[in-house]
Order: C-alpha cells, then structure tokens, then sequence
C-alpha cells in the first residue's frame, strides 16, 4: 500500500483576490472559498487530497484579508496548517520562497507539492499517482511542473511546449495564445496546459532564486527570518517583503533554468476561471444544463444558473449563465464568461461595496448580514460562534440596539455587564465602550438596529480584541 512521505509538504498558494467569478467571487471572498454546490470549498478540497498525497506538515501561504477565513476552513475539515501571511500581493514566485525557507527549518531535505487553492481536480487516485510522479523526478533537484494534456484548445491557459513524450525536459513556456494557435497547439501533441503546480526540494527552489532572481531571494529571506507568530499565523516582515519584485514562479525560475521537467497531468483538472468553466465540470441534464440552489429552466440548453438566495427561472435560453445572490445578478453569454471580471472592475472604480463584499460578511467570532439600510439607519443579523467574542470598542457616530433572536448573549457596555436571553434586548449609546460576548454552546443569533450620522465599518475604535486585530482591520 502507498505511503506518503513525511519529507513531501504540502504547499497551498492561497493568496488570490480574484473576480472572475464575480458575484460570488469578491475581493474579500474569493474563489477558494466557495463551495459551488458541493460540501466543501476549493480551498478545503485542496488540502484534503494534498494532505493525502504528501504526509508532510501542510502550508498555506495567504494574505491578511482572508487569515480568518482560511484558518477556519482549515479547522473546519480537521487539519492543522502552518499559516503564513503576505503582507501584501508579490505574486507566486514570493510566495513559495517563503513557504520553501519556512520548510527548511522543519526538514532541511524537504520537498514541497506546491498547489493552487481554487483548481478543481476530479481523480483523486490519479492525482496522487502524478504527485508520486513528479516527487521521483524531483530527486536529483529538478524543477518539476505539471502539464495538463489538453483535449481542446483553450485561449485562457498557458502552455508549455516538452521536449519528448512522457515526463520530459522542457522546451519552452508559451503565453496564452490565440484560438488558431491554440489549436496547431493541441493538434501537435507536443504542448500541455501550464497548470500553475509545481513540485520541487525547498533547496533546489531556493537555488534557483539565487541564480535566477537573487533579490527576490534575499528580500524573502529578511522577511521570514524576522517573523513572528500570531495567533493561528506566521507575519513575516512587512517591510522586508515589500521589497520583492512581483513576479510568477515562471517568469523568475522555470523559464530561466536549464532543470525544468514537465510531468503530463491527466486527472480532471480545471482552474475554474470563468461560470462557462464552472459549467462544464457541473452534472448536467440531458439538455445540457445545470443548475445550483432554487432554479428552474424550461426549452433551454447548455444554460447554467447559480441561485443563492431566491427562485430564478429561464425560458427560451440558449449557452446562458445566470448567477444570483442577495445584492447582485450576473446574466452572461458562456462565450463572455470569462469577462464577469470586467464587471468587478467597474464597480470598483464606481466605489461600489459590490465589487469588493457580499451582503454577508465573516469575522473570526462570526458573520453578520446587512438586512436593511437607508441614510440615518442600519439592520443587521449578528451569528457569533459559541464561545467567541467580538473586539471591546467605541463608535463616534452611531448607536446600538441589539436583540437576542436565539442563544445568550453576554453585553458589556461602559462598567456595567448584563446576560441577555431570546427576546431580550439593550441599548449601547453613542461613544459606550461596549462588547459582545456567547458563552453559550449553540450560536448566538441577534439584530443589530444602527442609527447615527455616519455607518461605516471604520467607525471602530478597538480597545481590546482576542483575536489580535487592531484598528478597522478584519
């Protein structure tokens, strides 16, 4: 029976913000955290069969805005992770520089299974046998990435061109092609997908900085030397980081060195990169539809609808998607799927809350979800989890009635503490220094009722906070 090596860490490239998923991708709740009508999201799916197919310690590598999120995604499955934070966006090179010097003080000798948080790989046993694969290649240092062989062409991808059949040296990096070259691409037999994996010893990796991209290297060495832990993560050196240039592992290593092998990668693999792509890997009807949530489609075909919060019903389509949520509805052709980014783009620059959040929002003690709200006032339904509690703070310029709708409530407001039941409710003037608190062993439900002259989220002065955040920071 197969036994996963201790040596062989997994490494999670969690740190993507991207909207090509828009609606529900957003900024501050992207792709690897949807669950897509399945049980668990991208990114617990990621690490239960990496996990599986490595047996190392498992790493995550994210970014501040998403800490908590990953944590409790992580916990959530069952597993324990070295969690290390980017203090800001360097793309992957960067990243797996850290992962790969954070490992060498683990395992000197370690490899490292380097996997994007939001692809969706159907084969699992397959998976696992290609991982083996690409280990054995990577013995004698070799840089290896994994190939998908391509059974159409597709525009949206990379490709990697090898020098021979099987696992092979790398001829050439090849950038997202147009459709007639894809096509003389896929016809030739000699060009797979860039998958954006990688397998590698954290050394050989590290060696190849430092003849290929030495500053990336040595700005990533200061920033994870001078880390820190925190809570659940690992904060390396914010200013040290910084100073990386932003670069893809493949433009600073893998096009440059002369140890590049490709291992073909057949097993079900999708980047998940528009809803035309979320369609596809989807159990369709015999009309080639498929559906999510409370949908309906009547005379349509190779139609996809994603239904979060309400009915949304089609007649008379034809390679449609439609995506909805509690704020927003996506209506797209399949052939400008990939485009729903646009639309995030332009909200973002309109100021719009919805380029950047859902209605529902997470913090590390729980959720809460905007019911109503109007110029002077604000409705919200607070969960806290069972035991957890929110930062002891201050607001300048609103007001607070909370009511307990289930569970039990421990209310700190100025010097006086009160336990609040289903039904009950208080009052938290303007300026209190007030906290919330479920001691409980169910959930803590409530409404929020805010009045003031100014409701925004950075309207918090925080004085005391379990969970080590400071200012207006998530």
């Amino acid at each position: 029976m197969r036994q996963p090596t201790d040596s062989n860490f997994p490494v999670i490239l969690a740190g993507g913000s991207g909207t090509r998923l828009w609606p529900l991708s957003r900024s501050l709740y992207p792709k690897q955290f949807l669950k897509l009508g399945n049980t668990e999201s991208l990114l617990q799916s990621t690490v239960n069969r990496a996990v599986a197919a490595c047996g190392g310690p498992l790493i995550i590598v994210c970014n501040e805005d998403h800490r908590f999120l990953t944590a409790e995604q992580v916990r959530e499955i069952g597993h324990d992770a070295s969690i290390l934070l980017e203090p800001v966006a360097r793309n992957t090179a960067p990243a797996i520089a850290l992962a790969a010097l954070h490992a060498i003080k683990i395992d000197k000798d370690a490899t490292l299974t380097v996997l994007s948080a939001d692809h969706v790989i159907e084969d699992i046993a397959q998976f696992t046998k290609h991982v083996d694969e690409a280990v054995n290649a990577a013995q004698d240092n070799a840089l290896v990435t994994f190939g998908v062989v391509a059974d159409r062409p597709e525009t949206g991808y990379g490709y990697i061109k090898a020098k021979s059949d099987g696992i092979s040296e790398i001829a050439s990096f090849e950038e997202k092609p147009d459709a007639a070259t894809a096509k003389t691409y896929v016809d030739s037999g000699e060009y797979y997908w860039n998958s954006g994996m990688f397998v590698f010893k954290a050394r050989a990796y590290l060696d190849a900085l430092r003849a290929h991209a030495p500053d990336i290297l040595a700005a990533c060495t200061n920033a994870s030397e001078n880390s820190t832990e925190d809570l659940d993560f690992i904060r390396v050196d914010a200013d040290e980081f910084a100073k990386c240039e932003s670069e893809s592992v493949d433009y600073a290593v893998m096009e440059k060195t002369d140890n590049a092998i490709v291992v073909p990668f057949k097993a079900g693999w999708s980047d998940i990169g528009s809803w035309d792509a979320v369609h596809q890997i989807s159990d369709k009807d015999s009309n080639g539809n498929a559906t999510t949530g409370d949908a309906m489609l009547i005379d349509s075909e190779n139609c996809y609808i994603n239904a979060s919060t309400r009915l949304v019903a089609g007649l008379g389509l034809e390679n449609i998607s439609i995506i909805e949520t509690s704020d927003c509805i996506l209506v797209t052709n399949n052939e400008h799927a990939q485009d729903a980014k646009k639309i995030a783009a332009m909200l973002k620059k309109a100021g719009r809350n919805e380029a950047d959040t859902h209605t529902k929002c997470y913090r590390p003690w729980g959720s809460y979800q905007t019911i109503n709200m109007g110029s002077r006032f604000q409705v919200k339904r607070i969960t806290v989890k069972p035991g957890a509690k929110l930062s002891l703070q201050k607001h300048h310029h609103r007001a607070e009635h909370w009511v307990v709708v289930e569970g039990t409530a421990i209310v700190t407001c100025d010097d006086k503490e009160i336990m609040l039941t289903e039904n009950q409710s208080t009052y938290l003037p303007l300026g209190a220094t007030h906290r919330l608190d479920n001691p409980g062993k169910i959930p803590l439900e409530l409404i929020e009722v805010q009045s003031g002259s100014y409701l925004g989220e950075d309207d918090i002065v925080r004085f005391d906070d379990v969970y080590g955040r400071s200012g207006t920071s998530n």
